[in-house]
């Protein structure tokens, strides 16, 4: 096996379930070398090719992917191996999650597919791996059955930092747990409210350079509603693993936003109207030239199931002190 590149050079990093690349962006802004994104979602590799340069992104569902496929890509071991997981099988926003941790690993067709992403890291061994994921993930004896799958691949030592997003400059509220062969922490950062976020950018209604900010119409049965409803409500409720969840809530102008999850729509906090994809994409901290591809529906889907840039940022700039001290 090849060794790693030196991380005084420049370090580098493969992305597993990238998305639309909200994690590997904070990676390419702190200067690490993007090698490679996997993902299967043909939308999300659009976004993702649109947005970073002479980058290899396989279109592979990770289970048929083997390690020295990767290797044959790259031609070196990664610095950095990064992971988003799906956290349908895991999140309690999911009507149909399976009532147990162990059943959620082991009998959710996607529960699984954390541990090839676990069997790609035991393979090419890389001085930093970050696993991203909803908190429920390690509930109950998730923690022991992650610990057990690392240490068959040979990492004894791990840690299941959990990160709330809105303490580290996110205007809206995301808790997720980042696991780790290494302690992250991460700065506190002052947090916009949602009316700050998003008040500069111009109507929806007419023409701008902003992409994906064109005008959302309001489903029917919200637009009948529109109105009546105040700041911290919402238009349409549905059945969640526990509790009942909201949909189209009206945003409140002076707080930080709900989670903003893939299924999430939300109505502007001043105007009568659903906020465009743009204003959702601000409440996740990306830049306004970050362009997603697809239709309507897949562009609120990446965004909402993305690491908030500003978020993987933060954990570059931690992870690089933790190559340099390896040196």
């Amino acid at each position: 096996m090849k060794l790693n590149k030196p991380s005084q050079v420049k370090p580098s990093f493969i992305d597993l379930f990238s998305g639309a690349g909200g994690f590997s962006l904070g990676f390419v802004e702190q200067g690490f070398q993007d090698l490679l994104a996997i993902d299967n979602d043909e939308d999300a590799i659009a976004t993702y090719g649109s947005n970073f340069d002479d980058i290899t992104i396989l279109s592979e569902d990770i289970r048929k992917i083997h390690s020295l496929e990767i290797l044959k890509e790259i031609d070196v071991v990664p610095d950095v191996i990064l992971a988003s997981p799906p956290c349908e099988p895991f999140t309690a926003a999911n009507p149909k999650r399976l009532p147990t941790t162990r059943s959620r690993f082991f009998d959710d067709p996607q529960g699984d597919l954390i541990f090839h992403a676990i069997r790609i890291i035991g393979d090419l061994v890389p001085k930093v791996f970050v696993i991203e994921n909803v908190v429920p993930m390690i509930s109950k004896d998730g923690k022991s059955i992650l610990k057990e799958e690392f240490k068959k691949v040979g990492f004894d030592k791990i840690f299941f930092n959990i990160i709330d997003a809105e303490k580290h400059g996110c205007p809206s509220s995301r808790k997720r747990v980042f696991i780790s062969n290494f302690f992250l922490k991460l700065p506190f950062l002052k947090t916009k409210k949602i009316l700050e976020s998003i008040q500069d950018l111009p109507t929806p209604s007419l023409p701008s350079v902003f992409p994906n900010h064109d005008y959302v119409h309001l489903p029917q049965k919200v637009g009948d509603k529109v109105y009546k409803i105040k700041e911290g409500q919402a238009a349409v409720f549905f059945k969640g693993a526990k509790l009942e969840q909201k949909q189209w809530v009206k945003l409140p102008p002076n707080k930080i936003a709900p989670t903003v999850m893939g299924k999430s729509r939300f109505i502007h906090p001043i105007e009568d109207r659903a906020i465009t994809p743009r204003e959702q994409a601000r409440l996740m901290c990306y830049p306004d030239n970050f362009e997603f591809k697809g239709n309507l529906d897949s562009v609120y889907n990446q965004i909402g199931e993305s690491v908030p840039p500003i978020i993987s940022n933060l954990l570059a700039l931690e992870i690089r002190k933790k190559l340099d001290n390896l040196l």
